[in-house]
C-alpha cells in the first residue's frame, strides 16, 4: 500500500514539473513570438524611412538635375567659350564663372556681360530651385596686389562675391535670405598658379546651389 501511494506521489510530482516546463516553454515562445513581432515592427518602420529618404533624395535630384540642364541651355555660348562649367557635387550644383565674365583686372564692379549672365543664371533658381540656398564664392590667382587698392586677395575676392549677391537681390528679385557671400582668396585654387592658363582657372566666381533639404536643416 505504501509503495502505491509513493508512486502516486511520484507521478504526480513528475506530471507537475511536466507542466510547470510546459508552461515555461509556452512563455518563452509567447516572449519571443512577441520580440519578432516588434523586430518586425521596426524592420518596416526602417523601410518606410529608407523609403521616405530616398523619394526626398530623388526629388532633390530632380530639381538639381533640371536646374542644371536648363543652365546648360542658358548658359550655352559661355560653356562653349570655356568662361562657365556646370558640375553636380555632393554640396550641390556648382556654376563655376571665370572671373573675367564678371569683373575687369582687379576690379568688383560688374560688367555688362557678366550681368547678362547672372540675369540668366537668376531665372533658372526661380524657377526650378526655389527653395535651395545659394553660396557665391569669390577665389582669384596668388598673385600679389599691385595696382589697387585692396588690400589682399582677400578682400578682392569678397567683394566680387558680394557684388554678384547684390546684383542678384537688387536686380533680379532673388531672396536675400537664401543668399551668402564667401571670399576664398587664392586659398582655393583648383589649377596651378605657375601658367597663365592656371592663373585664369583659379581668378573664378562660382555660384553653389544648395539641395533643398540641406538648406532646410540649416534654416532650423
Amino acid at each position: 500500500m505504501r509503495n502505491i501511494v509513493a508512486f502516486s506521489l511520484i507521478a504526480i510530482v513528475l506530471s507537475g514539473c511536466t507542466y510547470m516546463e510546459k508552461a515555461r516553454r509556452v512563455d518563452l515562445l509567447e516572449k519571443e513570438n512577441l520580440d519578432l513581432k516588434c523586430r518586425l515592427a521596426e524592420l518596416k518602420m526602417d523601410k518606410q524611412n529608407e523609403s521616405a529618404v530616398i523619394q526626398e533624395k530623388s526629388k532633390q535630384l530632380t530639381e538639381l538635375e533640371k536646374a542644371k540642364a536648363d543652365l546648360e541651355e542658358s548658359l550655352k555660348q559661355e560653356i562653349s567659350d570655356y568662361q562657365a562649367k556646370l558640375e553636380m557635387t555632393e554640396s550641390g550644383l556648382v556654376v563655376t564663372f571665370i572671373a573675367e565674365v564678371f569683373f575687369d583686372s582687379g576690379r568688383a564692379v560688374l560688367r555688362a556681360q557678366g550681368k547678362e549672365s547672372l540675369r540668366r543664371v537668376a531665372d533658372v533658381l526661380g524657377k526650378d530651385v526655389p527653395d535651395s540656398a545659394v553660396a557665391v564664392e569669390g577665389h582669384t590667382d596668388n598673385q600679389p596686389i599691385r595696382k589697387s587698392a585692396w588690400k589682399s586677395n582677400w578682400e578682392l575676392s569678397s567683394a566680387r562675391a558680394l557684388a554678384v549677391v547684390h546684383f542678384f537681390v537688387d536686380e533680379c528679385s532673388v531672396d536675400p535670405q537664401k543668399l551668402s557671400a564667401n571670399g576664398y582668396g587664392e586659398y582655393h585654387p583648383v589649377s596651378s598658379n605657375d601658367t597663365p592658363e592656371g592663373r585664369q582657372k583659379n581668378r573664378r566666381v562660382e555660384i553653389v546651389i544648395l539641395p533643398s533639404k540641406m538648406t532646410k536643416e540649416k534654416a532650423e
